[in-house]
């Protein structure tokens, strides 16, 4: 079981930045990988970026590759989105997901993972 919880939503300016946190409680954590997802008003909930149990494979969605980074601390129990350059496209609710691990990557398909958040609002205004 994994309880998970965003932190960190906001308004941010065209162009700006902000940092989104999720606080991962489980037993081994590292028995999990985990991602972050977005969903905007009338669109799909899609895959943003994930990262595998070790941290050391990540994978980002082609709209934020190289704007966004993920990071994980297995020790403290939390999950990072640092995001960059930000458009008005990137304004959703953030959710950070869990899902177990079965390999050294991750995949950034909803169904891999079990665990969702409440989510976070990001808006993003000129």
């Amino acid at each position: 079981q994994v309880h998970v919880a965003e932190t960190g939503g906001g308004l941010v300016q065209i162009g700006g930045s902000l940092n989104l946190s999720c606080i991962a409680s489980a037993s081994g954590l590292d028995d999990y990988v985990l991602g972050w997802f977005r969903q905007a008003p009338g669109k799909e909930r899609e895959g943003v970026a994930c990262i595998s149990w070790s941290g050391k494979y990540t994978y980002y969605a082609g709209g934020v590759k190289g704007r966004f980074t993920i990071s994980r601390d297995n020790d403290e129990g939390m999950l990072y989105l640092q995001m960059t350059s930000l458009k008005p496209e990137d304004a959703a609710a953030y959710y950070c997901a869990a899902g177990p691990s079965n390999g050294a990557e991750c995949e950034l398909e909803s169904y891999r993972f079990e665990y969702w958040g409440q989510g976070t609002e990001v808006t993003v205004s000129s």
